[in-house]
């Protein structure tokens, strides 16, 4: 019989006995409530979905689940209740902001030649129920990494990945349903390994365990037998492949081992069951609407054909299509990600989408706040109007992390009389922590210095051109000093896009008074050439138009900041080519080391089958 490893969550000393209990009592009576009914469930058969189907019911456990388990501390050891898994998964009140943190995963093992993620829907053997799939083809995970994957808090990530905290899996597969198995294949010089574990809250509530433990088996290739071998001893061998057997969604081991065909050496593959059903009783997760794309179910919303015009523009946007359609908001998850590597959802490649490039009468503005008397981040926010302005009704900034979106059209202001109608910004925010959900940052004074000069941006933005979308010019009763008088950091550089009316907006810039744009003393041009290369800030055509203000009475274009500009250009250009040239090497030494691994594995099936002539 094959040997499994059991991963207590909290001690490494006690999970054999918390399997032996659970698989002592498998299946289980209990008493649990169903929505509003008060039904009582009999006798569960095995890998039933759990008895409330409904996720913020789901940790409802008044005479419920949670109060039948006895908390035996034994040994004074922290034992990290099964419950947990529901309240830590609460982080994440929106589903796709769920899927995001698995997406993440994938997306940093594209230092590993990562080329792909696949999410897609996929139907649970057992039952026929539909299972989110999430693949890639990274590194995958060995043993080892496989349980520090299905601990709490572990995370040996470096500081350019997106994941940081050691959390996302559990709460982002928690958050989509009640089970979640993962297999993956890792190769390395130590050899080819195969290991798959479940996290299975029904299997832990329905067991009345006072703990959290995942069963786990790991296989390892033996190049003189041909195949794989379990590794780890038999210690516990019959108990816990009984467990994945028992409520995992395959039911036999020869089922389970077939799940790494498709992976081959290295990836990861996350199957998700018993997904959660909304308050309506129907599954969360719309699969049905659209056989391309996975919505939120009940958001989608058919557009009145009769409707004005305006009102149709306004909801078949990105701004709000993205809250309810999985593959609009894969679209913009994502700033920047290597061409060789794709998203599939259900088939199809999802097409990326920069918000920018829905913009007009663009402008790009650095912007340097300080904190305690010295400098603590560079902000470049590219904004404009929305092309379709003034008849969308949508404002806001895009404000990513690490290039991962985090606020997608955060409203910086509330629009009164229309004033910031329309206007619409992009940034990336390395300098600030997001929360552990990747859906806000964190409080703290750089992001609230940040939050207050993104409203003057887009109030300055539209006081100024709000005239070139139609709306009347706004007449400056007092110095525009005043106006915003809350800003304590100035603009450093403002770009305007010459593909968006050059020549009026550089007139109406002469026309305007200047003192916002005021810089305490004038910019040095070797410091603004670093910083501008450093955050690759988009050049333009249109040099004649850009300014750098040294006082208000100046109004004079500042040709060495052209010629900063300029150069600036150059060197984003050629950063580009090396870009594309290292994306170029690195599908080459992909395309390679799988070649080698072809190999290597001919090699050692020709040494297996040359063993036993060796032997006579």
């Amino acid at each position: 019989m094959s040997a499994i490893e059991i991963v207590n969550l909290s001690s490494d000393d006690e999970g054999p006995e918390a399997a032996e209990n659970i698989s002592s009592s498998g299946p289980c009576t209990c008493h649990s409530h169903s929505g509003d009914t008060g039904l009582f469930y009999a006798t569960l058969p095995n890998c039933a979905p759990p008895p409330c189907r409904q996720f913020w019911k789901a940790g409802n456990y008044d005479n419920g689940l949670g109060l039948q388990v006895s908390i035996q501390n034994a040994g004074n050891y922290l034992h990290v209740h099964p419950m947990f898994l529901h309240s830590n998964a609460t982080s994440h009140k929106w589903a796709f902001g769920a899927v995001a943190e698995l997406l993440d995963n994938a997306v940093d093992e594209i230092q590993n030649e990562a080329t792909f993620v696949v999410v897609d829907k996929i139907l649970n053997p057992r039952d026929g129920s539909p299972a989110l799939l999430i693949q890639d083809d990274g590194g995958g995970m060995g043993p080892e990494a496989m349980r520090h994957c299905l601990s709490f808090g572990y995370s040996d990530k470096t500081k350019l990945a997106i994941g940081q905290y050691g959390n996302g899996f559990k709460t982002g597969s928690m958050r989509l349903g009640a089970d979640v198995i993962v297999f993956s294949c890792h190769l390395n010089d130590m050899g080819w390994t195969q290991s798959v574990g479940l996290l299975s809250y029904t299997m832990l509530m329905q067991s009345r365990v006072d703990r959290i433990v995942v069963p786990m088996v790991n296989y390892k290739y033996n190049p003189s037998a041909g195949h794989m071998e379990v590794i780890n001893g038999l210690e516990h061998g019959t108990t816990n492949m009984s467990l994945l057997l028992q409520w995992s969604p395959y039911s036999s081991e020869a089922e389970l081992l077939k799940q790494f065909v498709n992976i081959g050496h290295h990836g990861t593959k996350i199957i998700i069951f018993n997904l959660w059903c909304n308050h309506d009783g129907d599954l969360e997760l719309d699969f049905d609407t659209d056989p391309e794309d996975i919505h939120i179910a009940g958001h989608f919303k058919k557009t009145d054909t009769t409707s004005a015009r305006k009102k149709i523009v306004n909801e078949q946007h990105i701004a709000n299509r993205f809250k309810y359609s999985l593959r609009v908001y894969l679209s913009i998850l994502y700033l920047r990600i290597p061409e060789h590597f794709r998203i599939i959802l259900r088939g199809q490649v999802v097409k990326l989408h920069n918000i920018a490039d829905d913009l007009k009468h663009i402008q790009y503005i650095l912007y340097t706040p300080q904190s305690g008397g010295s400098k603590k981040a560079t902000f470049v926010t590219t904004i404009g109007f929305l092309k379709e302005a003034p008849e969308v009704n949508i404002h806001g900034f895009n404000i990513y992390h690490k290039n991962r979106l985090i606020l997608p059209f955060w409203p910086a202001v509330s629009y009164g009389k229309n004033r910031g109608r329309g206007v619409v910004g992009v940034l990336q925010a390395d300098y600030i922590e997001p929360t552990h959900n990747k859906q806000d940052f964190e409080r703290s004074s750089l992001s609230q210095k940040l939050e207050i000069r993104l409203k003057e941006m887009a109030l300055e933005y539209w006081d100024y051109h709000c005239h070139l979308i139609g709306y009347p010019e706004v007449k400056h009763k007092a110095p525009v000093s005043q106006c915003f008088s809350s800003m304590q950091e100035p603009l450093a550089i403002v770009i305007s896009n010459a593909s968006n009316n050059c020549s009026n907006s550089q007139s109406r810039y002469e026309q305007a008074p200047l003192a916002k744009r005021k810089t305490r003393g004038f910019i040095d041009p070797h410091k603004a050439k670093r910083q501008s290369a450093e955050l690759n800030v988009i050049g333009v055509s249109c040099s004649q138009n850009v300014q750098t203000m040294a006082s208000p009475a100046d109004q004079v274009v500042d040709q060495e900041a052209i010629n900063i500009i300029e150069a600036n250009k150059n060197l984003i250009a050629e950063c580009l080519e090396h870009e594309k040239t290292e994306e170029e090497l690195n599908l080459k030494v992909a395309q390679l080391r799988s070649k080698i691994e072809e190999a290597q594995h001919e090699y050692n099936r020709l040494l297996a089958e040359a063993q036993p002539l060796k032997e006579e």
